[in-house]
């Protein structure tokens, strides 16, 4: 079976209950946890990637937490899961073709290419705003042809 591991899903997650509060001050990792039934320590994994690819920030103190570093609507799926997963490729040599010396004439790389396509052209036009919205079939359907 082919899919996200458990730091892509949770990390989607903490970044919609950010998105959720965005422009209303920092929300605690504690808070983020309960509310998305979530294991605090496996968040406070994947939070310090968040921050480093610059999808978050931290404020210290008594008023601090996490907060988004922009706007939910300048914040892709692809963002996130690339931040987190690395390359989300279905096969290795789509992104590097130089790993197989087929490259050139196989029939089923040039497949696994279009899919890749899709799938990051889909995530690209997905944000967390349409998350918020729940209007995801909306963004899905503007520049996706099958």
């Amino acid at each position: 079976m082919w899919q996200l591991s458990t730091k892509g899903r949770y990390g989607t997650r903490i970044m919609y209950q950010l998105a959720m509060k965005y422009g209303n001050g920092p929300m605690l990792l504690k808070e983020i946890a309960a509310n998305e039934n979530l294991p605090l320590k496996y968040l406070e994994h994947i939070i310090p990637i968040l921050k480093k690819h610059k999808l978050v920030i931290s404020t210290r103190g008594p008023q601090g937490g996490y907060q988004l570093f922009k706007d939910p609507k300048d914040i892709s799926i692809k963002m996130i899961i690339e931040a987190l997963e690395g390359d989300i490729a279905p096969t290795s040599c789509v992104e590097s073709p130089q790993v197989c010396e087929k490259n050139t004439t196989c029939k089923s790389r040039k497949i696994w290419a279009i899919v890749d396509e899709k799938i990051k052209e889909t995530l690209k036009n997905i944000t967390l705003h349409d998350m918020i919205e729940d209007n995801m079939e909306n963004s899905l359907c503007k520049n996706i042809v099958l």
